[in-house]
Formats: C-alpha cells, sequence, structure tokens
C-alpha cells in the first residue's frame, strides 16, 4: 500500500503518513511512483524501496536538491530520515563515567571526541563521577551505576570503562569533607585514592574490561591515575 497523496500517475508528492514529517523534502519534486507487482510487495516493498533510493541519489546527483526552495536543516533531516541508523546493540569501546557538574559536559565530549570516541561510548552521569560510584556517604547509588555498567556490557559490548574524576568537585566535598580539596596536592590524592578504589570495584565486578581512571581540569586538561 502507498502512502496517501502519492496517487497513481501523480508527479507531485503531497506527503502524508510516514512521510509527513518530511514533506517538505519531496515536495517540488517529480518523483517516480512505483505499481507493486503483488499484494505482498508493498509500496516500498521489492523494487519499490531500490526505485526510491535510485531516485533520491539521482536528485543529490543531478544537483536537484540544491535548487530546491527549502533551507539546509530540512535538506538534512530529510536525507538523514533515509540514511542507516546505527542499532542500539552492537559493537562499541567504552562507557564514559562523568559527573553531573554543568561545567563538565562540553570538556568530557571534547575529550571523548579527542581520543576517538565519537559515537563510540555510552555514558553514566552521577555527582562525582567514581566518587558517586564508591563513596559511602553515596552508598545508595553504587547498584544504579554498577547495573547500568552491566546493561551497557551486554547490549554494547564496550571495551573498557573510563572514569573522569574533576577538580574544584562538589560532591567530593559532601563525601569527604571541604578539607580533602583544600590545597592540589590533597585534592589530588583524594581522587588518586577514589579511583583507586573504582578500579579495584571494577575488576570485581567486570574483571574483563579495560579500566581508565583519570582526574580532568575545567578547562579540559587531565591527569592520569594508574
Amino acid at each position: 500500500m502507498q502512502p496517501s497523496g502519492l496517487k497513481d500517475g501523480s508527479r507531485t508528492a503531497h506527503a502524508s503518513g510516514p512521510w509527513q514529517n518530511h514533506s517538505s523534502l519531496l515536495l517540488h519534486y517529480e518523483m517516480p511512483v512505483h505499481q507493486p507487482s503483488s499484494d505482498n510487495e508493498g509500496w516500498l516493498g521489492g523494487n519499490g524501496a531500490r526505485a526510491l533510493s535510485d531516485w533520491f541519489i539521482s536528485q543529490l546527483c543531478v544537483g536537484s536538491l540544491a535548487s530546491a526552495r527549502i533551507g539546509r536543516r530540512k535538506l538534512l533531516l530529510g536525507v538523514g530520515s533515509l540514511a542507516l541508523v546505527r542499532a542500539a546493540s552492537g559493537n562499541y569501546e567504552a562507557m564514559i563515567l562523568g559527573c553531573i557538574d554543568p561545567r563538565m559536559q562540553e570538556p568530557v565530549r571534547d575529550y571523548a571526541v579527542k581520543q576517538g570516541l565519537d559515537r563510540e561510548y555510552s555514558q553514566f552521569t552521577i555527582a562525582g563521577s567514581a566518587i558517586g560510584a564508591v563513596a559511602p556517604k553515596f552508598a545508595d547509588w553504587h547498584t544504579a551505576f554498577w547495573d547500568n555498567l552491566a546493561i551497557t556490557i551486554e547490549l554494547h559490548n564496550i571495551k573498557s570503562v573510563i572514569a573522569i574524576d574533576h577538580r574544584d568537585c562538589g560532591a567530593a566535598k559532601v563525601a569527604y569533607g571541604d578539607d580533602c580539596c583544600s590545597t592540589p596536592e590533597k585534592e589530588n590524592a583524594t581522587h588518586k585514592a577514589v579511583l583507586s578504589e573504582f578500579r579495584k570495584q571494577v575488576a570485581q565486578h567486570q574483571p574483563r574490561l579495560k579500566i581508565e581512571t583519570l582526574l580532568m581540569a575545567l578547562g579540559g586538561s587531565v591527569m592520569t591515575f594508574s
């Protein structure tokens, strides 16, 4: 069954149904209408899907899309709707454990991209990062982290977990007191101890995982603990 609005012999698309969100992409185009060879084939069955794909590619090649009266954003949305989307399960590289601090979202993301992990990692965000996963003060949270680590291994086949603590962390002071980070030396020592405990517990829960533990400055530079 073909979508309503694309009738036999019609040369202009006025899409609805599954195409209604992208009708601006199809409007103004002469789009070949596929005639199903059987009831089982359906509008996009068999040669129909290939015909649509060939037509769309031909529009890109001859530059017809460039002359269409649509914005760049709508064009990208339309193309994206026809592109293959990576499955939710599959083979990915890592889980990144990060803190909820708004200041750290962009630096953590930038670090992941620089490490070649763009679209290759799952993410778990909790106050204090590794502190939230192991500190006695936050014991009620621990199970949630370990359960999420287990499910991302199951779904995404990750090979490593990367814990990124950060400087000037409010959760560290809640967990260990204000003095824990009152000097750079004390701050380093606090996170070193936390990340050491984190590595120990990951090894107990998920012994096959590689483990990376980092302390990130607010500007994005990192210190590695191993």
